[in-house]
């Protein structure tokens, strides 16, 4: 895989965790880290000296599908700022297992509360399905939809892992803006590291699908709105809201149309 870089100072770390991206994705991931090695020199290789999140090689866990298979880019900010919820993978807590309360007159798991965005991700997904009411999408409510879920025969899906694996089955690429988390470095500027990165990623998607059938780029957050400002980035239909820690993301109505024909809480036919 070396053979693919024309630098030298591209950290073997980075190569080695680029081999376990899905093979469609190789060659674009190891020229990204070339381009941002020349953007910002000394980058990579301080990065390497450092402690970041996620851990364990999977910086580029988001690749795991091939870059064909690709249908919307889903940018968030950054990774989750603990080891045991950074994954690699935007959104998706690598602590959180049930999605349900094991409590009787739970809605939510505790897991999930945890996980602000991921929380109002959720609900969100839950009023875009119609099966809570922006009027009434407290803890009752949630307590009832919890139940309906635990039931014996129900459709929908009872863990974080179904949910990754539905929103993957509808061709996402859930990625970060940055690719890394360090709790003394700001995200927006570990963010603009990473765009040269991001740019060979969107690059790879409109030469691999053509600007007719691009991906949707969905932008959560400010952060992620930066990505705007890349030459590619006017090719990609887009969608861009407020970062899903707000509370205002769970009624956007823009997130409601985007995902509700999904139907991502249900178990896949």
């Amino acid at each position: 895989m070396t053979l693919l870089l024309n630098s030298l100072s591209i950290p073997q770390s980075f190569i080695d965790a680029a081999a376990a991206l899905d093979p469609s994705w190789r060659a674009t991931a190891l020229h990204g880290l070339e381009a941002v090695d020349r953007a910002t020199p000394g980058y990579l290789q301080a990065l390497d000296k450092d402690e970041y999140l996620p851990t364990q090689g999977r910086i580029f866990a988001a690749f795991s599908q091939p870059l064909s298979a690709i249908r919307y880019v889903l940018v968030g900010e950054g990774p989750y700022p603990r080891a045991a919820s950074a994954t690699g993978v935007c959104f998706m807590d690598g602590a959180v297992g049930n999605l349900w309360s094991e409590q009787a007159d739970g809605g939510l798991s505790k897991a999930v509360n945890r996980a602000t965005s991921l929380r109002n991700f959720i609900k969100m997904l839950l009023l875009a399905d119609g099966q809570l009411a922006a009027d009434d999408s407290g803890a009752a409510a949630l307590a009832t939809v919890a139940r309906q879920a635990k039931t014996e025969g129900s459709n929908m899906i009872a863990t974080l892992a179904e949910l990754q694996a539905n929103l993957i089955a509808h061709g996402f690429l859930l990625l970060n803006a940055s690719l890394v988390f360090r709790p003394h470095v700001a995200p927006a500027i570990d963010a603009k590291a990473w765009k040269p990165f991001i740019e060979h990623v969107l690059q790879a998607l409109l030469v691999q699908q053509g600007e007719t059938l691009a991906p949707t780029l969905i932008l959560w957050g400010k952060v992620a709105a930066s990505i705007n400002g890349l030459p590619q980035a006017v090719h990609f239909p887009q969608v861009i809201s407020e970062h899903p820690y707000n509370l205002s993301f769970i009624v956007n109505p823009a997130m409601h149309a985007l995902f509700g024909p999904l139907h991502l809480l249900q178990k896949s036919r």
